[in-house]
């Protein structure tokens, strides 16, 4: 049985092959792996990210619900502020109207009494008589 060189060179090529598909093989494995934590950590934030959202959700419903109330609110205030306008005018028209006319009398009899206070009278003309 005689080796010639061709066949050492074909073993030594078919032993170079073989390495090669095993490191490729492992390889391959290690990218399996990485897949494989790839998937466990997508699957981990679709797992958090659902029940996030759905607290999300509830909190802009919350949220819309309040915004109602407020709105609510803000009418009622529109609707007291314009009665509290009407309230204002009419007590102006029933009390603030005369009240003016009697402090405008009044203030008309004072002067007319100072008036009269610092005018001296003259004798003749209480008599009945003019000079």
């Amino acid at each position: 049985m005689s080796v010639s060189l061709g066949d050492i060179a074909g073993m030594i090529a078919a032993l170079a092959f073989v390495l090669f598909v095993l490191r490729m093989g492992a390889v391959v494995g290690k990218a399996g792996k990485v897949l494989d934590e790839t998937r466990a950590g997508v699957r981990e934030i679709t797992d958090e990210t659902v029940p996030l959202l759905r607290e999300v959700t509830d909190t802009v419903a919350a949220t819309g619900q309040q915004l109602s109330r407020l709105d609510t609110i803000s009418s009622n205030v529109a609707t007291m502020t314009t009665n509290v306008s009407a309230l204002t005018s009419v007590a102006t028209a029933t009390v603030g109207r005369p009240l003016i006319k009697i402090a405008a009398f009044s203030y008309g009899v004072r002067s007319a009494v100072e008036g009269r206070r610092l005018k001296p009278v003259d004798p003749a003309q209480k008599v009945g008589g003019r000079s």
